[in-house]
């Protein structure tokens, strides 16, 4: 499974990403970064085909897509539900 990976922090919102992604993975958050900004966040992360497009457009450098191996699929699993019973 992909993950498509974004420092919010440093990512100023330029929505190039967002544009030129062929599966329309990406949009822009609701919430503001430490910046004030909005960035671009992984709305749909099941739809990306890991093309690499959207780390190529970031002028940022604050996009990162990977493969999950199973392992880390259940790891991140796990830590998603402990975060929501938090």
């Amino acid at each position: 499974m992909p993950k498509v990976s974004i420092d919010r922090d440093r990512c100023k919102g330029c929505a190039l990403c967002v544009h030129f992604c062929p599966e329309d993975v990406l949009e822009l958050s609701q919430d503001l970064n430490v910046k004030g900004l909005y960035p671009a966040v992984p709305a749909r992360p099941d739809d990306c085909i890991m093309c690499g497009i959207c780390a190529l457009m970031c002028p940022d450098a604050c996009i990162t897509v990977c493969k999950l191996t199973d392992e880390e699929l259940k790891k991140e699993s796990l830590h998603d539900r402990e975060k929501s019973n938090v």
